[in-house]
């Protein structure tokens, strides 16, 4: 195979009459012409810039005014999610009402079974402190106190106390009168507490508790105790 280079093709001479031509210049092979190449398409037609009504034209940001811009439609898919949310947020309060009312009726029926209750345990403890009262009254221990003229109090023997006794002060009896009549000093019962003979009672009341049953120390009964009670004076 011959490697030698055919040249440039013969021009015709412009010595028979035929019109001068310019002097042939081979292509640029940097263009894409090939030394042989031949044909139709050649050489090849150089590729053009499109024109610039063909370009893409890049993003733009627009700046939306508040009370102007107008907001874009929602499309199809977000109306059905809207419509969904707000089914599921209807459905969600429905629930919850509900649930609301079932609590109320519940609390009402617990309340009123509550006072129901309530009212018995009144009714059966008024009937058991009756009882009580009648079958087993309070026991209380009553001591004799002497009373001054400044109405300091101080334990004594009980023989001191009891109806028809010296200057003895029941609880039946009158007023400041019948404290001038019985003179200094004076002698009564005082009802609970701790008493000690020769020092004031601690604690307890000079009233007579009433319906309780009352005695001294040394066996005397005061008071029988029980609904309609009365004070006795007997000994045990």
């Amino acid at each position: 195979m011959s490697t030698h280079n055919p040249g440039p093709p013969e021009q015709p001479d412009s010595s028979n009459g035929g019109s001068p031509q310019s002097p042939w210049t081979p292509p640029d092979p940097g263009a894409g012409w090939a030394p042989g190449a031949s044909g139709p398409g050649w050489p090849p037609v150089p590729q053009q810039p499109p024109p610039p009504g063909d370009r893409p034209r890049p993003g733009r940001m627009q700046r939306q005014e508040p009370g102007s811009t107008q907001p874009r439609p929602p499309t199809v898919a977000e109306a059905r999610a809207r419509d969904k949310a707000r089914r599921q947020a209807e459905q969600a309060e429905r629930a919850a009402a509900l649930e609301a009312e079932a609590k109320r009726r519940t609390r009402n029926r617990v309340m009123m079974g509550g006072v129901a209750v309530v009212g018995i345990a009144a009714l059966v403890g008024g009937g058991y402190l009756a009882y009580r009262a009648v079958a087993a009254p309070e026991q209380v221990t009553a001591s004799c106190v002497q009373v001054d003229q400044n109405g300091q109090e101080v334990v004594v023997p009980d023989d001191k106390c009891g109806e028809g006794k010296p200057n003895f002060r029941s609880d039946s009896g009158g007023g400041y009168g019948s404290l001038i009549l019985l003179g200094w000093p004076q002698y009564r019962y005082h009802y609970g507490g701790t008493s000690t003979i020769g020092r004031p009672p601690v604690g307890g009341t000079s009233v007579k508790p009433r319906s309780a049953q009352i005695k001294t120390k040394s066996g005397t009964v005061v008071q029988r105790g029980g609904l309609g009670s009365k004070s006795g004076g007997s000994g045990s």
